[in-house]
């Protein structure tokens, strides 16, 4: 399993969002993740002012699954309602993710596309060290694989 943590993963663009409480997180988000080789695509929010988390999940999804985008972070208060949005589109693989042990999870065993966190719950660099192994871990396939063709035939039913 942890043979491919160190392999860092064939991933150039990056959609990032927030909603209006993750905006300063983001923002540092994204500075970082450009510091680190990352061109972020960002679609919002661009201040403080009260918006809607499921506006800016879903636009970060949509760029995913376009291929715009390799894969996505999204920023709300806890995580759990954007990862709720983002796994309503075809496609998408989110996972809210709150521990190295489940950002290695997500990617490793899930292939999680789409990653979701929540501001009020870690401190910014938490955030950033966070994204930056989710971004690098890589998808184990193997006997990984026929899960995810499970998962994704769901969306067919």
């Amino acid at each position: 399993m942890t043979e491919n943590i160190n392999i860092i993963d064939q991933v150039k663009r990056v959609a990032i969002g927030a909603d209006h409480g993750a905006f300063e997180a983001k923002e540092t988000l994204k500075m970082y993740l450009q510091t680190v080789g990352y061109k972020v695509v960002d679609v919002g929010t661009n201040s403080k002012d009260v918006v809607d988390y499921p506006d800016f999940a879903y636009a970060v999804a949509k760029k995913v699954t376009s291929g715009e985008c390799e894969r996505g972070i999204m920023l709300d208060g806890a995580g759990i309602g954007s990862s709720m949005v983002c796994n309503k589109v075809k496609g998408i693989r989110a996972a809210l993710c709150w521990s190295e042990k489940t950002i290695l999870n997500s990617r490793l065993h899930n292939n999680a596309n789409v990653l979701t966190m929540g501001s009020a719950q870690h401190s910014i660099g938490e955030i950033c060290t966070f994204a930056k192994l989710w971004l690098e871990t890589r998808f184990e396939g193997g006997r990984h694989w026929s899960r995810i063709n499970k998962m994704m035939g769901i969306e067919k039913l």
